[in-house]
């Protein structure tokens, strides 16, 4: 059965916004995108849902994100300015003090926060990847979830590959239409050289997605150029030895062949025009996290030289560790500001802005198909936002008011892949009362 959602506006994304649109969607794709008029008259029989006073745009990608952390929003606030510190109570709190159904609950909660946000889509990196991979499974987001591998030591990276082999095969019974399995060798200060390249060859074999931390902080910058600084300390610490590589970060991934795979990169604030240059020619993405970045104190990633070069790039959120919220909206936001300081005549534009928190993102998990955008053929992912509350009038253009006066907070409903997840006010693939109540009891063994 076809069914219209018809608004005020229709925001394609790939084209102009349409005033009193209409979107046809049978079963998981979009049949047609037009005028009201037109889109009745070519689907008579429809379902007709209506929503004035409000648009419809494409489902909000959020390119990066660690839903499995979204019971320890706000748990690491002390320790923000001190991301050795930061890590390390993060990390002692997650292997110690979470259980494998508390990582789940953790992830279901963060799922349906990103829901309720109009993300339909994640790439969310996980420890424990096959509990997040069932949460994001249940609620029912489209996305990759990343196994994260760690192993500083090289003389363990035989047996850390075999570790990951397990964790894929279990994670890719799993896998459907909406969603897939895939590797994340965590970061260059948490995993050695050795390891580094046997991911690298699992993953081409494999014909794995990967998505790595990249070129995120000074202490990683400093460990690889010069071989000191805390992340060395901590590594001498565990008797881990560390020869300084005397190259950037995207030089040393180039070096153990990770840029071969074409990654996802997160963050990438410490790189130079030689660094974005070799992103570029190896086709690997940026999942740009403007507000962790200036959260944990690391600085400001050079999106405007990324887009310049042609570099992919799509936001992510981070965790709410981090972040403390999952709302792409606001991320595009502040995405946009800080890239206008001190640009001069080089700037970004509210389109721009909105499609890194779109297509931008849709392109750099799954590089191929229409993804981030509404056209026919395209998958049914999208989110309908008010425009009918007072900070948001009067309106002149529907994009920059969805951008620059809206939040999460505006969405009234989002669709995944045609199942409308959320509606009013409520997530329907979820029982969000009992998962609020075992977040409670998650938070309360984190700080006990």
């Amino acid at each position: 059965m076809t069914t219209l959602y018809c608004a005020s506006w229709i925001v394609p994304i790939c084209s102009s916004p349409i005033r009193d649109g209409a979107i046809a969607v049978d079963y998981e794709h979009i049949k047609a995108v037009g005028p009201r008029d037109l889109v009745t008259e070519q689907f008579p029989s429809a379902q007709i849902q209506n929503f004035p006073d409000a648009a419809i745009l494409p489902g909000f990608v959020n390119a990066h994100s660690h839903l499995e952390l979204t019971a320890m929003r706000g748990f690491l606030d002390n320790e923000e300015t001190d991301f050795g510190a930061w890590l390390k109570k993060l990390t002692i709190a997650r292997q110690t003090r979470m259980t494998s159904d508390d990582l789940y609950v953790s992830a279901a909660w963060g799922a349906c926060e990103a829901i309720r946000a109009g993300v339909t889509c994640v790439g969310d990196a996980a420890t424990a990847g096959f509990e997040s991979m069932n949460a994001v499974r249940d609620v029912g987001l489209r996305g990759t979830v990343f196994q994260e591998s760690f192993g500083p030591d090289v003389r363990l990276a035989h047996d850390n590959l075999a570790t990951l082999t397990q964790q894929v095969l279990r994670l890719r019974k799993l896998e459907n239409s909406r969603m897939r399995a895939g590797v994340s060798p965590h970061a260059p200060y948490t995993v050695s050289a050795p390891q580094l390249e046997l991911i690298a060859d699992f993953a081409k074999r494999e014909q794995l997605p990967v998505m790595m931390h990249a070129a995120e902080s000074h202490a990683e910058d400093l460990l690889l150029r010069e071989g000191r600084g805390p992340f060395a300390e901590g590594l001498a610490a565990r008797g881990i030895s560390w020869t300084a590589k005397s190259v950037s970060t995207i030089r040393y991934l180039e070096q153990v062949h990770i840029l071969e795979t074409k990654p996802l990169l997160a963050h990438c604030i410490n790189v130079d025009t030689q660094d974005i240059q070799s992103i570029a020619a190896s086709g690997a993405c940026v999942a740009h996290c403007p507000k962790s970045n200036a959260r944990l104190g690391h600085g400001r990633a050079p999106l405007l030289e990324l887009l310049r070069h042609k570099v992919v790039v799509g936001l992510g959120s981070d965790s709410v560790a981090s972040n403390n919220t999952c709302d792409l909206l606001e991320e595009a936001r502040f995405a946009m500001l800080i890239a206008r300081i001190g640009a001069g005549d080089k700037t970004i534009t509210t389109s721009e802005a909105i499609r890194l928190a779109t297509v931008g993102g849709a392109r750099a998990l799954a590089p191929c198909g229409p993804m981030g955008e509404l056209s026919p053929g395209s998958p049914a992912d999208f989110a309908v936002i008010s425009l009918a509350s007072t900070h948001q009038r009067p309106m002149y253009d529907p994009a920059a008011t969805i951008l620059n006066s809206s939040s999460g907070r505006d969405v009234l409903m989002t669709v995944v892949a045609g199942r409308e997840v959320f509606r009013e006010g409520r997530v329907t693939t979820a029982d969000e009362v009992d998962l609020g109540e075992r977040v409670k009891q998650v938070a309360l063994k984190l700080i006990a």
